[in-house]
């Protein structure tokens, strides 16, 4: 079976959002049509308890474009995104939640930046849409990873398009809430092109963001160890002298040697 190769497959993890999952699905095949992007929608029911399952059952039905991966129980955030990657038709990847907090238009507005770099990296320029504790939070975290590891991120938790055959070739998977930064310093630290772009958060409309909560703290400590260990001691991270064939970096790299 010949697989059908699509822009970018968007990875929909959710949680128990029968409030915002439906809106959320619309606006990302609303911004697929105006940014003229070939895309699918992969959304991650991780074990709701609520009628997110029933709701995208029902709406896949009208949308080809829609399909759904169901867990039995909460595998966390991590782990939807790499179900979603495994099982994508896309050349790229992004993750948008199924809060609804974040705009695919915001997103895909810079899709053709991958016909020269694999790696989009939005930055949040309104962060008064943020509590003064989670803005203090994420300025720490993002001191910590900069300084541990030498790069200088803006941001490393939103909506990042990432080539995927890229993220195949990754020897190994971050599943917690730390899965994101894991893949931007592995990535880089291998030489792969990024560009970091500004990006407009939204407000999440209804429930409760499970982002700050002491389970996904304690898995962003424990990815950050594992890290920190294939960084200075088993020196698994370090610049690559071979690409994925179709990334940018690949390209570039053939150009300059030519």
């Amino acid at each position: 079976m010949v697989e059908k190769v699509l822009d970018v497959s968007v990875i929909m993890p959710a949680l128990n959002e029968e409030k915002n999952i439906l809106l959320a699905i619309k606006n990302a095949l609303n911004a697929f049509e105006e940014c003229g992007i070939s895309g699918e929608i992969i959304v991650i029911n991780d074990g709701s308890k609520d009628r997110t399952r029933g709701i995208v059952e029902d709406f896949l039905q009208s949308d080809k474009r829609v399909r759904i991966l169901n867990h039995s129980k909460p595998q966390g955030i991590g782990a939807s995104f790499w179900d979603g990657v495994d099982n994508a038709y896309g050349a790229s990847i992004v993750l948008l939640p199924g809060d609804n907090e974040n705009d695919p238009w915001e997103i895909f507005r810079y899709f053709r930046l991958l016909e020269q770099v694999d790696i989009v990296i939005p930055f949040v320029f309104n962060k008064e849409v943020r509590s003064i504790f989670r803005n203090i939070l994420s300025f720490v975290y993002r001191f910590i990873i900069n300084s541990t590891f030498l790069v200088n991120f803006n941001y490393t938790n939103g909506t990042v398009l990432y080539r995927r055959s890229m993220l195949k070739e990754l020897d190994f998977r971050s599943t917690g809430f730390f899965f994101q930064t894991d893949i931007l310093v592995r990535t880089v630290k291998k030489g792969y092109l990024f560009a970091e772009v500004p990006y407009r958060l939204g407000l999440r409309k209804d429930g409760i963001s499970k982002a700050v909560s002491f389970p996904s703290l304690f898995k962003v400590a424990k990815g950050y160890l594992r890290l920190l260990r294939d960084f200075y001691f088993t020196k698994s991270l370090k610049a690559n002298e071979v690409f994925s064939a179709d990334s940018s970096t690949a390209a570039r790299k053939q150009k300059t040697c030519t």
